[in-house]
């Protein structure tokens, strides 16, 4: 069984993004184990892309920072194999598939492996195109995560069906960022997913306030956040952490729902 399954076995899973090096990567390794401490059950940790397409302003602006900062995914690796020693839960790179093949798929899902990366998440490769990178994930046990959007229609069934890890559900069209209100039908994308698996699913895009985090917790098995967490390494930089522990803890104890 995946390691990630462990997220969700103690009921809904919080799941927090944070871009890796912004400001700097000490403060990064300290935030992940704020997060860790107040209750996150998965981290996704993004690479710096110079053309992050998924994202919006806030964490476009946060890898232009990690980027500025001379941050390279070597940088990176060391310090997901350093936070192993003391961060134990489920860690799963967020990142852009010319990212893995500049740096070669092989070694880089391999070295994954080998630092305790769990998964990987690839918002710019559509289902049709994954087994440019599956058949590596799967001979190193790796999960490449599943992404479906309101748009995905007849497709939800299909991902699901092969889906690994836990499939990430895009909450709203267009990038992330934060949003005021959520309006797409979740529940009937959720009914789809559950009718042709039992990997877990979790939602993303958009979700920023404890309240949003316990609706759509109500609604799935996980709820991911990123911009809001963002905002506040933007706002505090190297005194973030803090900051980003309290609001971890705060959204988790949303995602108690009945």
């Amino acid at each position: 069984m995946s390691k990630i399954a462990e997220a969700f076995k103690n009921g809904k899973a919080f799941i927090p993004f944070i871009t890796c090096g912004d400001p700097d990567l000490d403060t990064t390794k300290l935030v992940v184990k704020e997060m860790a401490a107040n209750g996150a059950d998965l981290i996704e940790l993004g690479i710096p892309f110079s053309d992050p397409t998924a994202e919006g302003p806030v964490i476009q602006e946060a890898n232009i920072r990690a980027l500025s900062n001379g941050v390279t995914t070597d940088d990176v690796f060391a310090m997901v194999k350093d936070l192993r020693k003391e961060v134990t839960i489920p860690m799963v790179f967020m990142t852009y598939a010319n990212v893995i093949f500049s740096y070669g798929a092989e070694k880089f899902i391999s070295i994954c492996k080998e630092i305790g990366i769990d998964g990987l998440i690839l918002p710019d490769i559509p289902y049709e195109e994954k087994g440019e990178f599956l058949d590596v994930c799967e001979k190193y046990g790796v999960d490449l995560i599943s992404m479906v959007a309101p748009t995905s229609g007849d497709r939800i069934a299909m991902i699901a069906a092969e889906a690994k890890g836990f499939i990430y559900i895009v909450s709203s069209l267009g990038v992330t960022g934060v949003r005021s209100e959520i309006k797409t039908d979740i529940n009937s994308i959720v009914d789809i997913i559950r009718a042709n698996t039992d990997v877990p699913c979790a939602i993303g895009f958009g979700i920023s306030t404890p309240e949003q985090a316990k609706v759509m917790a109500a609604e799935a098995d996980g709820v991911i956040v990123g911009s809001a967490i963002v905002k506040l390494l933007e706002k505090y930089g190297k005194e973030a952490s803090k900051y980003v522990g309290e609001y971890v803890k705060s959204m988790k104890e949303a995602c108690h729902v009945s």
